[in-house]
């Protein structure tokens, strides 16, 4: 049995911004890539295995409850941000998990500032909150194809469809 504890992995911002500084400082990349992350399946998964693979360290940003539901509206999110937050944490793939409250990442990524900005095949690299920060100080977007039939949404809706 091993002493691993998901929950370490879970940082707050003012830490997020000092792992990322300390990376860029030691010449390492940090890919970030956002989201609520409710009900995590197989297109998770695959995205956040391929964006780890972009480089030595991926954090991931994770909507709090607040905002899933002034986003998503209000019977989401289906899980709690404790428990999406521990079930990222515990993929071998990631690395950090850091909340954040706002409606958008802007500011999250503002304040980390990575070295490759990850986003889903159904988006755009000009969709892409964060886009213009990344790329100024030097760094790029990736956009990683989806994994098809595997959407939060679709479970949800097949959830309903079987009531």
């Amino acid at each position: 049995m091993t002493d691993f504890d998901p929950e370490r992995k879970i940082i707050d911002r003012p830490t997020a911004a000092l792992v990322s500084k300390s990376l860029r400082e030691s010449g390492r990349t940090l890919v970030f890539t956002n989201g609520c992350f409710d009900i995590l399946h197989p297109g998770h998964i695959g995205l956040l295995f391929k964006a780890r693979s972009l480089g030595d360290a991926l954090m991931i940003g994770l909507n709090t409850d607040a905002s899933v539901r002034r986003v998503k509206g209000m019977s989401r999110p289906v899980m709690d941000e404790r428990s999406r937050a521990i079930m990222l944490a515990a993929l071998e793939a990631v690395d950090w998990v850091v909340l954040f409250d706002e409606d958008t990442p802007k500011e999250i990524i503002q304040e980390v500032l990575p070295t490759v900005l990850v986003k889903g095949g159904d988006y755009k690299p000009e969709m892409v909150v964060g886009r213009e920060t990344v790329e100024r100080a030097g760094g790029r977007v990736a956009i990683i194809p989806l994994v098809a039939r595997h959407s939060t949404s679709a479970i949800l809706n097949k959830l309903e469809e079987d009531e």
